[in-house]
């Protein structure tokens, strides 16, 4: 069975930059929980708060009065003559005692109610802190995620533009050598043409001067190199038609003019010996035609120098 390094020989490739993204993402927590640590410590305050409290009855009750000892009546005096006596001093009034207000119920509950309220209000400070700072965290992470890509972006746009200068220059030099193997043809062909200009000109003069020696016949402009015209004149063509006209037979309807080319081969005197279609008009019965109005003819006339040109090939139209 094949290993476990074997399968990691077909695996994708580690990316590169796994262990940057791997301390960025570790830096981050840390730096998350000492926020969390620092929030909470600096706001904890001593919990243990001692109470003294004093247990009233609930419903107030007037304490009786002190009691006040008064000094010991002396013992009568001896009867004296009968004589009005003052009135006796009122005795003292008792000692006002101020008792302290029991403290209700209710305050001790309120007190404890603002105690909570207090708490929970620090526990929901505390829980908008650690949202803030993880709000804070995927913001920093989202910010280096967009300038990471940014810099990938940038990195691949420059790498194009590079690729396209590059490109431009390779396309500006091809056509430069191009151009200059293009410049260097045609003036080769310039040459190549003006060479074999002198070179025609050169063979028409020593021709002309050649032929003039032979006692060619052509007039002074004239082209050829034979020493005297040959073919038939320009009647020639006329005489033949005149000759084979006679001797078509065709009465079917034919759209157009079309032309049927027949080769014909003769004798020195003009006997036709042999004919042939060289070129159809596409319609079968003119060609059929034409070639028996041919062999009706038998002979063609003689040109003016005696002479009837052979082989020549008459083109006949079934509406000339």
């Amino acid at each position: 069975m094949p290993g476990t390094t074997d399968r990691l020989d077909f695996g994708p490739p580690r990316d590169a930059g796994s262990m940057r993204a791997f301390g960025l993402a570790l830096l981050v927590h840390v730096l998350l929980i000492a926020a969390l640590t620092w929030g909470v410590n600096w706001k904890r305050s001593d919990q243990t708060v001692s109470f003294e409290a004093e247990l009233w009855s609930s419903v107030p009750k007037e304490a009786a009065p002190k009691l006040v000892e008064t000094a010991p009546t002396p013992p009568p005096p001896p009867p004296l003559p009968p004589t009005p006596s003052p009135p006796a001093p009122p005795a003292p009034a008792p000692p006002e005692v101020k008792m302290a207000p029991p403290l209700p119920d209710v305050d001790i509950a309120m007190e404890q109610e603002k105690k909570r309220k207090l708490l929970q209000q620090q526990k929901e400070a505390e829980a908008q802190k650690a949202l803030k700072a993880e709000k804070a965290v995927d913001k920093l992470k989202a910010e280096l995620q967009a300038k990471k890509e940014k810099e990938k972006e940038k990195a691949q746009q420059a790498k194009e533009q590079l690729a396209k200068r590059k490109a431009a220059e390779e396309a500006k030099k091809v056509a430069a050598v191009e151009a200059k193997k293009q410049e260097a043809k045609d003036q080769e062909k310039q040459k190549l043409a003006a060479a074999a200009a002198a070179a025609e000109r050169l063979r028409q003069d020593a021709l002309k001067r050649m032929m003039g020696l032979a006692g060619a016949t052509g007039s002074a402009d004239a082209k050829g190199s034979a020493q005297k015209s040959s073919g038939p004149s320009a009647g020639y063509p006329g005489k033949v038609r005149a000759a084979v006209r006679p001797n078509v037979v065709f009465t079917d309807d034919i759209a157009g003019n079309p032309i049927a080319e027949i080769e014909v081969r003769t004798t020195l005197d003009g006997t036709i010996i042999s004919q042939r279609l060289h070129k159809s008009s596409g319609n079968k019965a003119w060609d059929d035609a034409a070639i028996k109005a041919v062999i009706r003819t038998g002979t063609l006339p003689r040109d003016v120098d005696g002479r009837v040109p052979t082989p020549m090939i008459l083109e006949i139209r079934p509406k000339d």
